[in-house]
This record gives structure tokens, sequence and C-alpha cells, in this order.
């Protein structure tokens, strides 16, 4: 397997140029091995992106190397891999509980007997969100998290709360038939 190692130092200051590198390598899920040094995955994709974040870095009077590499062993790629899943379980698990407040939410509006349109529209634009989270999650699951399962039933579970509340809605406005 090869990998793209980027190794990296900023100046301290100021902190939101720092912040922003760290941002947007999180955001391509890079995992740091340690300080100013992370891994991703080598793919054309990634070796682009890091080279903008690579002339990033220059800009902020920084220095910046990009290797490619492969695992001495393989223990030390399972390593890796291993901390690729458990950055996207943590993910997976966040998201999991996101889900849970939803459907606590709807339950809720279900419970006290609140059917309007503003609530029905508030859930759906909530379960928006959180469609959109999962697949930058999945994005960013290189190598297949164990939960990822998991956060796939509770988003299905969220979207069958939201069909079950919308029909009570238009139940509730005599819409339905």
């Amino acid at each position: 397997m090869l990998w793209l190692l980027l190794t990296y130092k900023v100046p301290a200051e100021p902190s939101a140029r720092r912040i922003a590198i760290w941002r947007r390598l999180k955001g391509m899920g890079a995992v740091y091995l340690q300080n100013g040094v992370c891994v991703l995955p080598r793919t054309d994709d990634h070796v682009r992106r890091l080279k903008m974040v690579e002339n990033e870095i220059h800009e902020a009077r920084g220095e910046a190397v990009i290797l490619q590499t492969v695992a001495l062993d393989p223990a030390q790629e399972a390593r890796v891999v291993a901390r690729f899943k458990a950055e996207r379980d943590e993910a997976y698990a966040e998201f999991i509980d996101k889900c849970d407040d939803f459907e606590r939410e709807v339950a809720k509006e279900i419970a006290a007997g609140h059917y309007s349109y503003a609530e029905l529209e508030e859930n759906d634009v909530d379960l928006k969100k959180l469609q959109v989270w999962l697949d930058k999650i999945v994005k960013l699951d290189f190598y297949g998290a164990e939960r990822a399962e998991e956060a796939q039933r509770r988003l299905k579970g969220c979207e069958a709360a939201l069909d079950d509340y919308a029909r009570r809605v238009f139940d509730a406005k005599g819409e339905n038939g």
C-alpha cells in the first residue's frame, strides 16, 4: 500500500493560518502520526490536494516535504490503517449521537401532538444536515471503519422517523387521502 507522508512546520503566529492548514488536512482525512507529520493513502486526488496545502504552508513562511512511502512491514501498515479506522469510528460515533438527538426531537414532537409544517420543515433541514455529514464521513473512510454500517442504519432510522412524523402532520392537517 502506498502512502503520502507530509511533514511540515509553520510559524506559531498567526495561529489562524496554522489552524486553517490543520483543518484542511483533517478535512482530507489525513491522520497525524505526530505534530506536523500526517499520512494519507496515495491517490491522484490526494497528491494534487497535498501540493495545494504545501503551497499554503510556503505562503505561511513554513516548510513542507511530501513523500511517497510504504510501511516497513505488514504490522506497521496495520497500525496506520487502524489509526484511520479509529478516527473514522470517532466521527461515526459523534454522528450516531446526533441521530439519537434527532430521533428524540421527533419523538418529543409526536408525544406533544405538535404537528406543524414549520416543525416538519425544521426537522427536514436537520435530516439533510445528517445526510450530508454522513456522506462526508464515508468519503474519508478509506479502510471501512467498524461503525460505518451502524451509522448507515441509524440514518435510515432517522429518515423513517421523519417519514412517520410527516404522515402524522399531513393527517393532522387533513392532507392525506
